[in-house]
């Protein structure tokens, strides 16, 4: 009877749905301080490359890490010193100019100007105004939601900080944390499915946060640029946000572009065509030029996908959600080849990166 009642087939699959249970529990609690562990390791993906040149030249790695610091603060102060008064002066600007902005934006004020600019006739002012007076209020709802999700990031400034500090530790003991999950394996076979997948895993974070820090930017360098030379308002805030924009696949360009036609509608800006033209020009450029150049396949994951994850996880976790949402997909992609995969796991699915480090 005992035997009928404990089937250890069944009390395994509990213990793994328990304990599953128990790890999303904690991930959920945790969730703050788990989200600035992992940007923490990306920042140290995006540095890595330039340590590992420079501990062979410095022949040791604390001595490549310290320099490698000292020319990103260098590097950051500056580009303060160059554009961070231009940049304080925009935010001021716009900051005491937003109310305003928004209230255009939902009365359908600035639609006569635009008309009369473009050669529409009266009625059709008049029934572009009514729609948007319409519909004011969930116009106000919708820009006060986005507000809310954009400001979140804004809350934990701190981390800036806090972030670099962090990745010293992934820099310094990197090799040593990959080894540590390696010897997690009990058999042979396993270390070597381990060691496989944390080979592709590193490879794969590695690639794509160095290509989309290329591509954000080129985004961030290029709008301020033309945007400056367009005479569009703003420009100073609007060119490094797209740069920010472009670090959410897909989605975030997207963004980028219908904010930025957004503003120079709403500061009744003249030469929307030309603005048009150049927002259109850049993503062709982008997408089809610099993209697969720079990101190469590191991901190979179809746009629909990448749209899907990006969605799902700004549900999930609002913006940062958003921003780890195609690297989570990369790696359960990952684990997936690796744990269905037929073929030899005495190498991993991607070249290893150089000396063995992060």
């Amino acid at each position: 009877m005992l035997t009928k009642l404990w089937d250890p087939t069944t009390a395994r699959i509990l213990c793994t749905v328990l304990i599953l249970a128990l790890t999303l529990a904690f991930l959920y609690a945790a969730e703050e301080t788990l989200t600035l562990f992992l940007f923490a390791i990306l920042f140290a993906y995006f540095v890595e490359p330039l340590v590992s040149r420079l501990e062979r030249v410095l022949r040791g790695r604390v001595k490549a890490i310290a320099a490698v610091y000292i020319i990103l603060i260098a590097m950051l102060v500056g580009i303060g010193f160059l554009v961070g008064p231009r940049i304080a002066s925009e935010g001021r600007s716009l900051a005491t100019s937003l109310p305003t902005l928004v209230d255009r934006m939902g009365s359908g004020q600035f639609v006569s100007q635009i008309g009369q600019q473009h050669g529409w006739s009266v009625v059709r002012q008049v029934q572009i105004q009514a729609l948007l007076v319409a519909h004011r209020t969930d116009i106000l709802r919708y820009g006060q939601a986005l507000g809310e999700k954009l400001a979140v990031p804004a809350q934990h400034i701190w981390w800036l900080i806090l972030i670099p500090i962090l990745s010293l530790f992934f820099l310094k003991d990197g090799l040593s944390i990959a080894n540590g999950m390696i010897d997690l394996g009990r058999t042979p076979d396993e270390k070597r499915t381990i060691g496989g997948i944390v080979g592709d895993i590193n490879v794969m974070l590695g690639s794509y946060i160095r290509a989309q820090l290329i591509l954000a930017s080129l985004t961030a360098v290029s709008y301020t640029f033309v945007l400056s030379l367009m005479r569009v308002p703003y420009a100073f805030i609007l060119g490094p946000l797209a740069g920010l924009f472009e670090f959410v696949p897909v989605v975030g360009p997207a963004l980028a572009s219908v904010t930025v036609f957004v503003v120079a509608i709403l500061t009744s800006y003249p030469h929307l065509v030309w603005l048009f033209l150049f927002l259109g020009a850049w993503r062709v450029v982008q997408d089809y030029v610099n993209a697969p150049r720079i990101m190469g396949k590191s991901l190979e994951i179809p746009a629909v996908v990448q749209i899907f994850g990006v969605l799902s996880g700004g549900e999930i976790a609002g913006v940062v959600g958003a921003l780890i949402s195609v690297p989570a997909i990369a790696t359960l992609r990952i684990l997936w080849r690796r744990m269905t995969s037929h073929r030899s796991v005495d190498a991993p699915l991607t070249a290893p990166p150089p000396n063995g480090h992060m």
